[in-house]
């Protein structure tokens, strides 16, 4: 059998764990910063939300429609070509999306310090003394920042990928002395916004002074200097500006959500079309028990790729953008590894001899979640786990760069959390033995909220690495209790497709729902309050989860003799399609020896 490599489940296996590497190296590139991306283009809370959210509603519904086809019509490996190529070139089109304000370049790569001032870290009062250029240096007060009054000085917000631009308007440099700078914590807080009474008046100590002006609802990222341009302006009643503000809003936007969408439905069925043809190759040799490590390889190159790509934004981004946002580079990187990808792909175990499969399995699966109870109350537990999960992909970064966090340490983050989940695996099974299923999920659910509860009270930008470490529990061990259940309570032929709903339609939808109203949370409240929030509802349900289980019906024991009972609609179309299956056959004959 090793002769033909078309069952050479050892090189089959080998290409399948590099393919599952490279392509974890290729998600870190982008998947993490994205949201950090969208902030530096200008773009504020409730519209990353649409964007995020368009995202996962694609995942949840086209990934499983596209796999479908492509197992119809036995073009599973067209589709992988052409997921990773177009995917490639359709990165790309996120560096062409105009960012609300564009300004010459990074202040680290020109090297021009001279009118830029660091921000405090939220929570530290920023005092700021403006004196005329028309007024004696003397009368300024000692340590005072003194500035002419047709200039303006940008203050940067903290290192890394989502600093802002400087201001280059003329307005004058101007904070109330309660405002944070380079948060959207302060950005809100900020009570009002300074401007003069009386230019060019100075002759009197009174005339000259500055009047505070309440600004409008931010309409933009906080922390960025069109954000604060745009509310200066608002403040004014100069509605020409704020026209002008608001029409580049509405094309970075627009822009932004038709590469999203364009770039999401070329890249979303590559990972599912993977694994499904890697499962039924190795099927037909019966060699899935060799399935179920391979997942550790795209966890690995996660790890490295995000740890990787983060370590080059900062020399790289002064070379490939010498005007407009940061960030290019994991774009650049995106696609140099999709690259990589596809040529790996040529080699990927795909079937060749096709097996006759329902093809209502999706439908079946969804009758049996609504039919049994232990599988509706587990699809909400996924369903609100995934819109809360979504609040810490879509805005924990936000929150550790409003802190001073840099993007390597953003990426080691997630690296710990991943690294973590790895190591803890060899302790599944004593683990779900000791605590059951059902422990295990509540542990799961209650390590989430304790990790969103503490995002809501980071103080720096290293503290969020303890939490991380929690992630081994909060996703890991909540995933393997899932997996477990599922293969418990799924009648023959209906693990895969249960498995499939629930990470993809049922999970994705929730985090679909979670970024929508995120975003607004975000903006109506704040970053600390969407977690806060978060982190009560898990807590509810987890209370509900625990009480509702002594009162659900009996789990069903599957049988061999069930199995072997089965009716042919029950495993394939056809009775071509049940004879075919060896497993059924063989264990009918050894039942039908030992009536006799």
């Amino acid at each position: 059998m090793s002769a033909n490599p078309q069952w050479d489940v050892s090189r089959a296996l080998r290409v399948a764990r590099l393919f599952h590497l490279v392509c974890g190296v290729r998600d870190a590139c982008v998947t993490p910063f994205l949201t950090l991306y969208l902030r530096q283009l200008g773009l504020a809370a409730p519209w990353v939300g649409i964007l995020m959210g368009t995202k996962h509603l694609i995942a949840a519904s086209w990934a499983p429609f596209c796999a479908f086809l492509a197992r119809s019509h036995q073009k599973r490996r067209v589709l992988l070509t052409a997921s990773l190529l177009g995917s490639a070139g359709a990165s790309l089109f996120m560096v062409l999306v105009p960012p609300l304000h564009r300004d010459p370049g990074d202040r680290r790569c020109n090297g021009s310090h001279s009118l830029t001032a660091e921000g405090p870290p939220p929570g530290v009062a920023l005092t700021v003394t403006v004196t005329l250029a028309s007024e004696p240096a003397s009368n300024s007060a000692a340590g005072a920042l003194s500035l002419p009054r047709e200039r303006s000085s940008g203050v940067a917000g903290t290192r890394g990928f989502g600093e802002g631009p400087g201001e280059s308007g003329q307005e004058p440099f101007s904070y109330p002395p309660s405002s944070s700078v380079g948060s959207t914590q302060g950005a809100r807080n900020r009570s009002g916004v300074l401007h003069p009474d009386t230019p060019g008046v100075t002759d009197s100590p009174l005339k000259g002074a500055f009047r505070v002006v309440s600004p409008p609802l931010p309409l933009f990222a906080g922390g960025t200097a069109l954000a604060r341009s745009a509310n200066q302006s608002a403040a004014k009643g100069d509605g020409r500006d704020l026209g002008l503000s608001l029409e580049g809003l509405q094309w970075t936007f627009i822009v932004s959500l038709g590469s999203v969408v364009f770039w999401e439905l070329l890249t979303s069925p590559l990972e599912q079309v993977a694994d499904d043809s890697l499962y039924e190759y190795l099927d037909f040799v019966d060699a899935t028990d060799r399935y179920r490590s391979v997942w550790v390889w795209r966890l690995l190159g996660t790890s490295v790729g995000v740890c990787g790509i983060a370590a080059l934004v900062g020399p790289l981004d002064c070379f490939l953008a010498a005007s407009g946002p940061r960030g290019v580079v994991h774009f650049y990187g995106y696609s140099l590894v999709s690259a990589l990808a596809l040529l790996v792909s040529i080699a990927f175990p795909v079937p060749v001899c096709r097996r006759r499969e329902p093809s209502y399995r999706t439908v079946k699966a969804l009758s049996l979640v609504v039919g049994d109870p232990h599988l509706t109350v587990l699809a909400l537990t996924i369903f609100l786990t995934g819109g809360a999960t979504s609040a810490v992909q879509n805005f924990l970064f936000w929150q550790m760069k409003d802190h001073g966090s840099s993007e390597l340490i953003m990426g080691f983050s997630v690296a710990l959390g991943l690294l973590g989940e790895i190591l803890l695996h060899p302790f599944k099974a004593p683990l779900l033995r000791k605590l059951s299923r059902v422990g295990t999920v509540g542990l799961g659910l209650g390590c989430l909220a304790g990790q969103l509860l503490y995002y809501s009270f980071l103080w720096n930008w290293w503290s969020v690495l303890p939490a991380q470490i929690l992630s081994t529990l909060s996703h890991g061990a909540l995933w393997w209790a899932v997996t477990t259940s599922i293969e418990h309570l799924a009648t023959p032929g209906t693990e895969r497709p249960l498995s499939a709903l629930f990470q993809g339609h049922v999970c994705e939808s929730g985090a679909s729902l979670g970024s929508f109203v995120g975003g607004f949370v975000v903006m109506r409240f704040s970053l600390p309050v969407l977690f806060q929030a978060c982190c009560v509802l898990l807590l509810l349900w987890l209370a509900l989860f625990l009480s509702i289980q002594p009162r659900l019906p009996q789990e069903r024991k599957i049988s061999y003799s069930k199995l072997l009972a089965v009716e042919a609609s029950d495993t394939s179309d056809s009775e071509q399609g049940t004879e075919r299956d060896w497993l059924v056959k063989a264990m009918r004959e050894e039942h039908s020896d030992w009536r006799g």
